[in-house]
């Protein structure tokens, strides 16, 4: 009995690189804990979407590189605000506190 030969095995893709999963990462985590990763994923995302655009970096990781490069938009977003937000309400707070003085 013999055995018949196997298909030949479909290559896969390069796996994404670990720009786009870090993009990923701190965009995730800019909206859920730490809003100072929004910028920093936002660059990353978009510096990653460029190297893929460009052929110098495996197509697999564009989707991770998109997301990261939105969610460190609105992260970035949420920085600014949590900023302001800070700023106006430590003003307020102060400005309470000075008064009873």
């Amino acid at each position: 009995m013999t055995i018949p030969p196997s298909p030949p095995a479909v290559p896969q893709p390069p796996p994404a690189s670990s720009r786009a999963i870090t993009a990923l990462v701190l965009g995730i985590l800019s909206l859920v804990c730490c809003p100072l990763c929004g910028p920093v994923a936002w660059y990353l995302g978009n510096a990653e979407g460029k190297e893929i655009r460009e052929g110098r970096s495996p197509a697999s990781g564009e989707t991770l590189a998109k997301v990261g490069f939105v969610l460190g938009i609105i992260g970035s977003l949420w920085l600014g605000f949590w900023i302001v937000w800070s700023m106006f309400g430590g003003l307020a707070i102060l400005s309470g506190i000075l008064r009873h003085h």
